[in-house]
C-alpha cells in the first residue's frame, strides 16, 4: 500500500465548498429533555417521537437540517446529515453518491498508510465522490499533515459517538463523551451524535491514478 499525494493544483482552498455534513450557525439543537426509561433501562426524551430513534433503537441528538442558514461552523458536524451520508454511502462534501467501482467505495482516512491495518480501522468520516476527494486533500486543514485514500470492499456500521448519561440526584445527567459499539451495554444510556463505520477490507490507492 502507498499514500496518495495530490499533484500541484490551481484550486484555491478559499473557494472550497462547505461540506454537506458541516453544521451551520442557524441549525441550533432543539429541546432534548432526557429522562429515564421505565425500569431504568436506558434514557429517552420526555417528549420522544418515533424519528428520535433509528432502526436499531438508538436515541439521536435533535437538530434541524437547514444547511445554508447562518454561517458554516467548520469542525462541527451535523448529526443527521453525517448519519445519512455514512449509512447511505453518500459524499460528505456534496451529498451526492460516493465514488464506487469494482475495487470498493472511496474513502479518505486521516492516518498515514503505515498506521493502517485492514480490519482494524473505524471512521466517523463518510465516503466521498472523486471530484470532492481531490478538492478535500487540497483544502482541508485536517488532511494536510497526513491522509491515505483507500478503496473499501467490506464495511459495516460499528457503533456511535455521543454523550453517555448517568443517573443524578435530579434524573439523568451528562457524564462524558463516548464511542460505543452497538453491542455495548452502555448504548441505551447514550444520546448519539455520529455514526461510526468499521472498514474491514480496504486497499490504499493513488487518487491521481484514473484507473484506481
Amino acid at each position: 500500500m502507498h499514500i496518495s499525494t495530490p499533484k500541484t493544483s490551481s484550486f484555491s482552498p478559499s473557494r472550497a465548498p462547505v461540506p454537506y455534513i458541516v453544521r451551520w450557525s442557524g441549525e441550533r439543537k432543539g429541546p432534548m429533555p432526557v429522562v429515564m426509561r421505565p425500569g431504568g433501562r436506558g434514557i429517552r426524551y420526555a417528549d420522544e417521537r418515533t424519528y428520535d430513534r433509528d432502526a436499531r433503537g438508538v436515541l439521536w441528538s435533535r437538530m434541524p437540517s437547514q444547511p445554508g442558514r447562518g454561517k458554516p461552523e467548520f469542525g462541527q458536524v451535523h448529526s443527521l446529515r453525517q448519519r445519512l451520508t455514512m449509512a447511505g454511502l453518500r459524499c460528505q462534501i456534496c451529498g451526492g453518491p460516493a465514488d464506487r467501482n469494482d475495487a470498493g467505495v472511496l474513502w479518505i482516512l486521516d492516518a498515514h498508510v503505515d498506521e493502517l491495518r485492514p480490519g482494524l480501522k473505524d471512521t466517523r468520516h463518510p465516503p466521498l465522490c472523486r471530484p470532492c476527494a481531490h478538492r478535500s486533500v487540497v483544502a482541508c486543514p485536517h488532511l494536510r499533515k497526513r491522509f491515505t485514500v483507500v478503496r473499501v470492499r467490506a464495511f459495516a456500521p460499528l457503533g456511535v459517538e455521543g454523550v453517555l448519561y448517568g443517573l443524578g440526584p435530579r434524573g439523568p445527567e451528562e457524564v462524558e463523551a463516548v464511542s460505543v459499539a452497538f453491542d455495548d451495554v452502555r448504548l441505551p444510556y447514550v444520546r448519539a451524535h455520529q455514526l461510526i463505520m468499521w472498514l474491514r477490507d480496504f486497499t490504499a490507492i493513488d487518487l491521481d491514478d484514473p484507473e484506481a
